[in-house]
């Protein structure tokens, strides 16, 4: 089991990989100079892979910020739904998720 410093630096340190990300895909897209409709067109492509990149980091780092803010608040590694810890191998895979597996997005109602 690991303990919360220790997903805290791993969460910190996965939050930094994506803002140089962030930072590296802002470069690429302010660096692109269009010369004829054929690099124009591809530079587009190009751009909207680059935009979707950008997007899903600041989508984790959303939700990275919000499970410092759970570590902080002493809530980490419970459900926000139901208050059920969350299994440590479900924080292993997803370490910044809010949910139990039973109350994940997605997650199939079971009938009791």
């Amino acid at each position: 089991m690991k303990s919360i410093e220790t997903r805290k630096s791993e969460l910190e340190t996965r939050r930094a990989q994506l803002s140089e990300r962030m930072a590296q895909v802002e470069s690429e897209l302010e660096s692109h100079e269009e010369k004829d409709w054929d690099d124009a067109a591809i530079e587009h492509e190009s751009d909207e892979v680059l935009e979707d990149l950008g997007q899903s980091a600041q989508s984790e780092i959303r939700a990275i910020d919000a499970a410092l803010a759970r570590i902080e608040a002493g809530e980490y590694g419970y459900c926000v739904t139901c208050g059920e810890r969350i299994d440590e191998a479900r924080l292993d895979l997803l370490p910044a998720t809010p949910f139990c597996r039973a109350h994940a997005p997605g997650a199939k109602a079971t009938r009791q």
